[in-house]
């Protein structure tokens, strides 16, 4: 296929291209660089089949020299103000915007999006993430103070929004003073590189943004890079699985941005002719090869035969051809493996029974190219409704109710994104909260903004990009190392029995064998064994029963019954734990004995560690219902509102160190914004956390909200890790437990927050506050246009 006469503006991009004799390097140290392999990658024009240029498949050693760049450019970077970062983000905003023309042509060239798409969308989006997190480096001072870059951060990006990707991860890591390791998608690098030689044109020092390129192996060099400190992953949930478990107990800091099948909600009040165009941009808009495209219709049954009626028609006049033909509306499936698994699934779904709809017209025969699908009579468990097709095919079902249509919503592995179609705000703003997805729009669809963070709950990832909530994914606390850590306080003055009596030497002892607690009440162990606890002396203080997977099984169980809890207003919730607070204020002296007993301190460290606990409680309940969202400054007309959700079940290992206040350190945040856990007490000293037991019966706390299961910290943990009905695992122990964790964690793409560096938790600035918060809410962006 034949473009015609380009342009003289796109012309620029193949002088671009002959410029460089259409093989490219690396971009690495701020200039171009042969690989040390040889082996290069051909990058195919998806329109034409044509061959565009060359690249290089970077090696191990192209992926040493890349980071080694980074790490040299990492101090005068980090170490330079906020003003000046500002200044050389701002600077390259400019630059976008200055060659935005040859961006636009080199996007449509290498991935066959229409240039209507690249020119007007993503291109000035590009910009606009540049100039708006230039704007975060200005401020970091101020508003993340106490918080300093990560480091040397390793980016990997998908082929589907190929420049556009490079600016959601590029930026906030530049304006939070880290520097950058990127690697583009093997089929489309092209804008990558270009960009990377803009920016140091714009003065960028050398080594803050380097690029290495290649396919899977390269991307796996840098996951495993030792000197690497982050992995930011955009693209399928299989391979982040994969990301996630080569990370685990490496202590890199990781956000994944994964699959989605997100579903496109219909009700029977809405504007149909609307409802109609936000289709043809939920799932059609860049040949459906968008994360979060509106794969799943989901119409109430009223309205379905008439919405189908319109969408047919409509895709009788969609246009599919060359991406520079500003006409069309759709151009080229990116590469033939793409286009065979779309194939593939379309074929599965009619062979499964579901009803094929396709346009009367025929798709160009030279490149690349698939029409846009219909399919009706769709099963939800449909494969074609179940899997991420990652093509133009929309699958169709119905419903009868709001909550029927939530249940189909949330009928998937996934949770990127959703659109919900009413003209009742009631209903909208109803229904929202309760589907399970990172973002959702309302009467709109596929709205994107630097000041609005995106990204999914459950198998489609963790952590956000834009917005203030994607620059925490690039900072970290500062914090001097070594300090604070009470190792079991071997180091503490140990207790003196004359002082302090012991009632074991005068009466027989009775005895004292603490149960698991689990959905508001004291339960035996399902083996029925149990472990002695023991004073520094070696005396017995009491035995603890021993849980195993089963126990853990039925705590997932009773925290799941638990899920009122997340619907309690935040003064409910702040109640409750002033409540607790006050009774465990009650027997301060009880527990500080206690304490003293079990880790050989004095009562006077104990009383101070229960004084700790009880403000800690106290914080808590005061953040519950403070725990504001946010209304982003998005350039629509309307409202984007940023509600902080509770993730859900968590898991929680407690540190060894100080049973009582850690303890309440991590439960507290947790269940202070509505989740519900399962707390593993500290393996060596839990007789805090279980005398907490009867505090809990007596301050109003609803069963099933907090569960406490002693035993191996270590293995617990695992087994909660590798539970697909626990949402959240944080764990505070050691490096070995904490990958297991981690490597766990992968099977259903969980949250996890893993420590084992040292942490005073007597200390405010590192006990309690918004870093235990943010890690304990996840954020949901929910766009609503408003007027006429």
């Amino acid at each position: 296929m034949a473009y015609g006469p380009a342009p003289e503006s796109d012309k620029q991009a193949l002088e671009w291209l002959e410029q460089h004799g259409r093989a490219f390097g690396l971009f690495v140290g701020g200039r171009w660089t042969k690989g040390q392999g040889g082996e290069a990658l051909d990058v195919i024009n998806p329109a034409t089949t044509a061959k565009l240029a060359s690249v290089t498949q970077g090696g191990q050693a192209d992926v040493d020299a890349a980071v080694a760049a980074a790490r040299n450019a990492y101090p005068a970077w980090s170490g330079l103000s906020g003003h000046a970062r500002a200044r050389h983000l701002y600077a390259l905003a400019r630059a976008i915007q200055k060659h935005a023309r040859l961006l636009a042509v080199l996007e449509s060239l290498d991935n066959g999006k229409s240039i209507r798409e690249t020119r007007d969308l993503d291109v000035p989006l590009v910009a606009r993430h540049f100039s708006h997190h230039a704007g975060w480096a200005q401020l970091a001072d101020s508003e993340f103070a106490g918080y300093g870059p990560v480091g040397v951060v390793g980016q990997i990006v998908p082929w589907n929004f190929p420049l556009l990707m490079v600016a959601w991860k590029v930026a906030p890591a530049l304006a939070a003073g880290n520097t950058v390791v990127l690697k583009p998608a093997e089929f489309t690098p092209l804008t990558a590189l270009c960009l990377a030689e803009i920016a140091h044109d714009a003065g960028l020092p050398a080594g803050v943004l380097n690029v290495v390129t290649g396919d899977g192996r390269t991307g796996a060099l840098i996951v495993q890079h030792a000197d690497i400190d982050k992995i930011a992953f955009t693209g399928s949930t299989e391979v982040g699985r994969i990301i996630r478990k080569a990370t685990a107990g490496t202590g890199k800091k990781l956000s994944l941005e994964l699959g989605g099948k997100s579903p496109f909600i219909v009700f029977d009040d809405a504007d149909l002719d609307s409802v109609v165009e936000g289709v043809v941009d939920a799932i059609w808009f860049n040949q459906g090869q968008v994360c979060c495209a509106g794969s799943r219709l989901l119409v109430h049954e009223g309205i379905a035969e008439r919405l189908v009626a319109k969408l047919r028609a409509r895709m009788e006049k969609l246009r599919v051809g060359p991406p520079l033909d500003k006409a069309i509306d759709m151009g080229a499936i990116v590469a033939p493996v793409q286009l065979e698994r779309i194939r593939t699934l379309v074929n599965t779904g009619v062979a499964e029974g579901a009803t094929l709809w396709q346009p009367s017209w025929a798709c160009p025969t030279d490149g690349y190219f698939y029409p846009p699908t219909l399919f009706t009579n769709v099963a939800p468990a449909a494969t074609i409704a179940q899997v991420e097709i990652f093509g133009p095919v929309l699958v169709t079902m119905t419903f009868r109710t709001p909550m029927e249509a939530v249940e189909l919503a949330n009928n998937t592995p996934y949770g990127l994104a959703a659109s919900v179609w009413t003209e009742n705000i009631n209903l909208a703003l109803d229904v929202t909260p309760k589907i399970k997805a990172g973002v959702v729009w309302i009467n709109c669809t596929n709205l994107f903004d630097a000041a609005s963070g995106f990204g999914g709950y459950r198998e489609s990832g963790f952590g956000r990009e834009g917005g203030k909530e994607g620059m925490w994914e690039y900072l970290q606390p500062i914090r001097e190392p070594g300090g604070g850590r009470r190792e079991v306080r071997k180091t503490a003055k140990r207790r003196d029995a004359k002082q302090l009596p012991s009632p074991d030497s005068r009466l027989p002892r009775i005895d004292r064998t603490y149960k698991l607690f689990i959905g508001g009440a004291q339960v035996r162990p399902d083996q029925g064994y149990s472990r002695k606890i023991l004073a520094p002396s070696g005396a017995l203080l009491a035995e603890v029963a021993e849980g195993n997977r089963k126990d853990i099984r039925n705590a997932v169980e009773a925290a799941h019954a638990a899920d009122g809890w997340a619907k309690t207003s935040g003064h409910n919730r702040g109640q409750v734990l002033y409540y607790l607070a006050e009774n465990l204020a009650q027997r301060a002296d009880e527990f500080a004995e206690r304490i003293a007993a079990m880790t050989g301190g004095d009562t006077g460290d104990g009383r101070h560690e229960v004084d700790a606990s009880i403000a800690r409680l106290f914080s808590y309940a005061a953040w519950a219902d403070k725990y504001d969202g946010a209304v982003h400054q998005t350039p629509i007309r309307g409202v984007t509102l940023a509600m902080n959700e509770a993730v859900g079940v968590t898991g929680i290992a407690c540190p060894e160190e100080y049973p009582l206040l850690g303890f309440v350190s991590l439960v507290g945040p947790a269940i202070a914004v509505g989740n519900t856990a399962i707390a593993l007490p500290s393996e060596a000293h839990p007789l805090a956390a279980t005398e907490l037991y009867t505090v809990l019966d007596a301050s109003d706390v609803p069963a099933g909200v907090i569960n406490i299961v002693t035993g191996a910290k270590d293995a617990l943990a695992k087994v909660l890790a590798e539970h697909d009905d626990v949402d959240a695992v944080w764990y505070f122990g050691n490096q070995v437990g904490g990958a297991e964790v981690e490597r766990a964690s992968a099977g259903n793409m969980k949250r996890t927050w893993v420590e084992w560096h040292p942490r005073d938790w007597t200390d405010a600035r590192q006990g309690e506050g918004r870093e235990f918060l943010r890690e304990a809410t996840q954020v949901k962006n929910i766009w609503i246009p408003y007027g006429e």
